[in-house]
């Protein structure tokens, strides 16, 4: 898996953005949760970043963005969280141990 770090609201604006053109996945990650830990080693084993763009937001260093994330989203904070984005709208979220690459891969052959 390949990550692009989403350090700063400018750059979740142009996500948000592109996402009129391209799905973005976003992964909320905790440094200090295990289960975090867990869910993200499990997506970093596929594949899903050659599918679509994917950030990871580390949220105890940039908890503004985590909160803008989900204002703008209209999805509860949850952490950790992953979340895909379509024409600007989160049509997808998932947190904690329900983080599954197979639920991800459904949801975006379906999408």
């Amino acid at each position: 898996m390949k990550w692009t770090p989403l350090q700063s609201m400018e750059q979740l604006n142009e996500i948000v953005t592109n996402s009129g053109t391209s799905t973005a996945l976003l992964f909320k990650h905790s440094t200090r949760c295990s289960i975090s830990t867990v869910a993200l080693e499990r997506l970093n084993k596929s594949s899903l970043s050659d599918r679509v763009p994917a950030y990871l937001l580390d949220l105890l260093s940039y908890r503004e963005i985590s909160n803008a994330i989900a204002t703008r989203l209209q999805v509860p904070h949850e952490s950790p969280q992953v979340l895909l984005i379509k024409n600007g709208e989160c049509f997808y979220d998932e947190s904690h141990l329900s983080i599954t690459v197979e639920d991800i891969e459904k949801t975006l052959d379906k999408n």
